[in-house]
């Protein structure tokens, strides 16, 4: 159970028999990553005096061997893409420093050994 008292239906995945209409926990860490770089960012654009008005992402998490014979997730990539909105308009440098500063101070990010790619638009 989650905070809030929230559920979540787990499976192993698809791949491994699990069932395909619930998260695995691959899914899930991706997924936390993913997250976690969104909040920053936001708060990061905020505190700047930006106006984020849509923010969306679709990570992908490489689920591959590693050199002890197991599975790992070896790599995830980011591809977020981000609105602004109102007066103040970042340029494409200062977004990606934004998204610099967001990657850097991820606790997610930081405390995962799979490496972490961003490619936004």
């Amino acid at each position: 159970m989650l905070n809030g008292e929230q559920r979540l239906n787990v499976s192993a995945s698809e791949e491994f028999k699990g069932d395909p209409g619930c998260a695995d926990p691959e899914q899930m860490l991706v997924s936390a990553v993913s997250s976690c770089h969104m909040l920053f960012f936001l708060a990061i654009a905020e505190f700047q005096g930006f106006h984020v008005e849509s923010y969306e992402d679709s990570p992908k998490g490489y689920l591959e061997k590693n050199g002890k014979g197991g599975m790992e997730i070896t790599r995830i990539v980011l591809s977020p893409s981000v609105i602004f909105g109102g007066d103040k308009m970042p340029d494409p440098e200062k977004i990606s420093k934004i998204h610099a500063n967001a990657h850097k101070n991820c606790f997610i990010r930081n405390s995962v050994t799979a490496s972490v790619e961003i490619n936004h638009s």
